[in-house]
């Protein structure tokens, strides 16, 4: 079962694509542009639609999703968890 999609194996963050994801759970990726599949456990619950951190990532590092710059991040955050509004500051404000 694919839980998250990502098109370049560059990106720093993935789309989660079914519900109930929990802390803990042992999570698997489909990069697109390479048609194979990663693993990632969840340190988060985290919502369908929401994106995932694929890496560690620090205050001021790009966050990649589709291999665009969307954003930078303004909190730490550790692979698996949750990454949104609360931690990554897009480019569109």
């Amino acid at each position: 079962m694919i839980h998250f999609i990502l098109h370049d194996a560059r990106d720093t963050v993935a789309v989660v694509v079914v519900e109930g994801v929990k802390a803990g759970d042992e999570l698997t990726g489909w990069i697109m542009d390479d048609d194979r599949t990663m693993t990632l456990r969840s340190r988060q619950p985290i919502p369908i639609g929401h994106k995932i951190a694929l890496r560690d990532m620090s205050p001021g590092d790009k966050a990649v999703k589709y291999g665009v710059d969307i954003g930078r991040v303004v909190e730490p955050i550790a692979a698996g968890e949750h990454a949104h509004v609360h931690n990554i500051k897009t480019q569109r404000w």
